[in-house]
């Protein structure tokens, strides 16, 4: 079943829905999982706020992100849990890794730009 829109009260259910950690032996790990997204949002405030890009950090957390949820689960899920002020953000590393689905009830994708900025920083990895 493949909920229409997230929302608070849907969230976890499709978290969980879509976990795919074969690893995973407690509801813990599953949380720490999805504390990633935290993690994720401090490095975009920190680019926000200070211009500093650890671009390679939050490679790695939506590279596990991805494992854990797949591509369309893990798109939506950190479109849905980060604010909109990082969406350019988050759009350009998940092009850059080529998980961006087509289409998310979540956002409008074609409305979102990607941040040159950062294009610059991936492209010199």
């Amino acid at each position: 079943m493949i909920l229409d829109r997230l929302n608070n009260d849907n969230f976890i259910l499709f978290a969980m829905r879509n976990y795919r950690n074969t690893q995973c032996e407690s509801i813990d790990e599953f949380h720490e999982d999805l504390n990633r997204i935290k993690y994720i949002k401090r490095l975009f405030k920190k680019y926000n706020n200070k211009n500093e890009l650890k671009e390679r950090l939050i490679l790695n957390h939506i590279i596990v992100l991805n494992n854990v949820f797949g591509p369309s689960g893990c798109s939506r899920i950190l479109f849905f849990r980060i604010e909109i002020l990082y969406h350019s953000y988050l759009k350009t590393f998940l092009d850059y890794l080529n998980y961006l689905p087509p289409e998310m009830p979540e956002v409008d994708l074609n409305s979102i730009p990607l941040d040159s900025n950062i294009l610059l920083h991936l492209k010199r990895l």
